[in-house]
């Protein structure tokens, strides 16, 4: 049996126990006329009793998906026998390892330790009882638990403070979550970065005009220190950010303008849907289009002129990741521009403002806030954007102000640093994580830009 089985099964009790719970509702208060001497809605009291009849199973069930795995493994490695049992920390981890693959069916048949494979049997008789009974206990766990909230339904009951603080509760759950995960990220990122700046010092990572992460396996071979110099990946970054931006504002913002001040209902309802369609593009398809079209027509353009341009560029890679980003600046911006009241629009016009004057000095300021917001999502999108920098700018990182040569991104290192079978002790892969960190503070420093500016406009026109 299945996960998906079991919450198919507690989603039909909990149809039940709500049906149920309803209905006792209405049986303790005399029927539907004495419905109004409950204290809350029949529907109230049905929820309390589907939620009491969820909640303790998924509890369990809950339980077991997170522990499951170590116990079952726990049990089966004793069952090995005494010349398999106290090993060092390294052997212990290859051998769950083996036997998880084992467990999974990874392992080609002639490869199969016969003593392992025993234990693999004990694992999957161990993990199908467990099953069963993970069944008969969440199963009876919810018609207590239902049956509980059942008898004690009376019409003095306060079941919609109930279920009001059960979802209060579950919000501040999803919440915490939520918090815990953003500082969970930021404490491991922050604690490898700890360990890159033993070995490289803060001043050569943030100064450094030299970027080459490469360690050698000997002291005596070339390129044994590594050059660990951020400047010309965090220039390429601002570079083609900078150039998709540039691409991507003003087109954006003007289309927003046009579908909600000019143009017809006719033309905005199909307009804004194609525009949208945009956003939904894969983006390997825009690398795609940015290698294959974009940057060879860059490059001979430039050819024609006498320029030298490179075969991949920072131009092509911000030509093209500036078309994706429109739709994150046309769409908020333009739900934001519809959202401005129509009171502000007909007293600038009984002033005797034209269209594009009002446009100008009163749509535009009193959406700037909600602008500011798109045009930070569209430059948050394009800093992390990886794939069509790989493959219509490189992986050169080039200390360069000319966008007709190749560069790289932060986000491109720390994928090429971090691709294949990687030791976490060497600076070349804890740089990445460096590199996340500084990523991290840039974009935070951009956030608070834009909640200044925000704060500051919407206390001007609000």
């Amino acid at each position: 049996m299945s996960a998906s089985f079991f919450l198919v099964i507690l989603l039909g009790l909990a149809s039940l126990a709500y049906m149920q719970g309803k209905r006792r509702a209405f049986s303790v208060a005399g029927g539907v006329t004495g419905s109004a001497s409950l204290h809350s809605r029949p529907g109230y009291y049905g929820m309390l009793t589907a939620v009491w009849c969820v909640l303790p199973a998924l509890l369990i069930f809950g339980f077991w998906m997170a522990f499951s795995d170590s116990i079952l493994t726990g049990l089966a490695l004793k069952t090995l026998p005494a010349s398999m049992q106290g090993l060092s920390a390294d052997q212990s981890n290859l051998l769950v390892n083996d036997l998880r693959n084992l467990v999974a069916g990874h392992v080609a048949a002639r490869d199969i330790d016969p003593v392992l494979q025993q234990a693999a049997l004990q694992y999957q008789g161990m993990e199908r009882i467990g099953r069963i009974a993970l069944g008969v206990v969440m199963l009876s766990m919810a018609l207590f638990s239902a049956s509980f909230v059942y008898i004690r339904i009376r019409p003095e009951m306060r079941a919609r403070n109930h279920v009001e603080r059960i979802v209060q509760g579950g919000l501040v759950l999803c919440s915490t979550i939520a918090i815990l995960t953003t500082i969970g990220i930021v404490l491991s990122v922050l604690f490898e970065s700890i360990r890159f700046f033993q070995h490289i010092s803060v001043t050569d990572f943030l100064f450094g005009l030299k970027w080459s992460p490469q360690m050698a396996m000997r002291a005596d071979q070339a390129g044994s220190s590594g050059s660990f110099g951020a400047v010309p990946v965090l220039a390429g970054t601002f570079m083609i950010s900078g150039i998709a931006l540039t691409v991507a504002v003003p087109i954006g913002l003007m289309s927003a303008i046009y579908l909600s001040e000019y143009a017809s209902s006719q033309v905005r309802a199909w307009a804004k849907p194609i525009m949208e369609i945009l956003a939904g593009v894969p983006t390997v398809v825009y690398g795609f289009f940015a290698a294959l079209v974009v940057a060879p027509f860059i490059r001979n353009g430039g050819g024609m002129f006498g320029l030298n341009v490179s075969s991949e560029s920072a131009l092509a890679a911000g030509l093209v990741m500036g078309i994706m980003i429109i739709p994150f600046v046309s769409s908020l911006s333009d739900d934001v521009i519809n959202a401005v009241p129509q009171a502000m629009r007909d007293g600038s016009y009984g002033l005797g403002a034209t269209k594009s004057e009002t446009i100008t000095n009163v749509i535009i300021p009193a959406a700037l806030p909600g602008i500011v917001g798109g045009v930070l999502l569209a430059a948050s999108r394009a800093i992390g954007e990886t794939m069509i920098v790989v493959m219509a700018a490189g992986l050169s990182a080039n200390l360069t102000a000319n966008p007709l040569q190749a560069v790289t991104t932060v986000t491109v290192q720390i994928v090429t640093l971090l691709v294949g079978d990687q030791e976490f002790d060497s600076p070349k892969t804890l740089v990445a994580f460096a590199l996340g960190l500084l990523l991290f503070i840039v974009t935070l420093f951009l956030n608070v830009v834009a909640l200044y500016i925000v704060r500051k406009y919407r206390e001007e026109y609000e």
